[in-house]
C-alpha cells in the first residue's frame, strides 16, 4: 500500500522494501498550529495517500523515542489547516500517546500509554465527519484514544508520520499499513 503514497517534506534518509517504511527524521521537523507556542510548522514528515469517503487506516509503529516531542503515528490530512497526527510522543520524561487535532489552530491531547510504546499500532476510522482514534500493542485489542469531530472533504491524504522538532536522527519502522471501508465494530473494541 506504501506505492501509493507521496511525501509531504520528504526526508533525506528514508528506504521503501515492500510492505515496510524506514525513515530517519531530519532536523526540527514538527507540525503545529499557533496554540499556546504562537508559531506554525509544516516540516513534519507524512508518506500520504490519498483516500475519498469514509475509510479505516491502520499502521505499525516501531521506534525507540529518546528525545523531547519525539514523535511517530499516522496523519489524516485535507491540508495544512486541517490535520490530526496521533501516535507515540515523548513528553514530560516519557512517550506517551498522543493526538494534535487542527483545525484552524492545534490542540494537543496526551496520556500515558501503559504499554511498550517501541512497537504499536494506532488506527483512525473517520464516518460521517466523525473520527476515532485507537491504538493496540498487539493487534487484537483496540482501547479508544480519542473521538472527535473532523471536517468533511471530497479526499484527504492518509499515511505515516513521524518529527523531532528538538533534534534530527530518529530512526521509525512503519510496516502493515493498510486503508479500506470505514470499520463498524463496536466502539470500544476489546476482543
Amino acid at each position: 500500500m506504501f506505492t501509493t503514497c507521496s511525501w509531504l517534506n520528504e526526508p533525506d534518509d528514508w528506504r521503501l522494501d515492500g510492505d515496510t517504511l524506514d525513515v530517519v527524521t531530519n532536523a526540527r521537523t514538527d507540525f503545529w498550529r499557533e496554540t499556546h507556542y504562537g508559531f506554525t510548522r509544516d516540516s513534519g514528515h507524512f508518506f500520504g495517500r490519498e483516500v475519498t469517503g469514509d475509510f479505516t487506516a491502520e499502521l505499525r509503529v516501531r521506534a525507540h523515542y529518546e528525545a523531547l516531542y519525539d514523535q511517530a503515528g499516522i496523519m489524516v490530512r485535507i491540508d495544512e489547516t486541517q490535520w490530526i497526527k496521533a501516535g507515540i510522543e515523548i513528553s514530560d520524561g516519557e512517550p506517551l500517546l498522543g493526538s494534535v487535532l487542527t483545525v484552524g489552530q492545534s490542540d494537543w491531547a496526551t496520556g500515558r500509554y501503559g504499554r511498550d510504546a517501541s512497537d504499536f499500532r494506532i488506527r483512525v476510522t473517520l464516518s460521517e465527519g466523525v473520527l476515532r482514534l485507537q491504538a493496540s500493542s498487539d493487534g487484537k485489542v483496540w482501547p479508544l484514544a480519542r473521538l472527535c469531530p473532523f471536517p468533511q472533504a471530497a479526499r484527504y491524504q492518509v499515511g505515516p508520520m513521524c518529527c523531532t522538532p528538538e533534534r534530527a536522527g530518529l530512526r521509525v519502522r512503519f510496516s502493515d499499513f493498510q486503508v479500506g471501508p470505514a470499520s463498524t465494530k463496536a466502539l470500544h473494541d476489546l476482543a
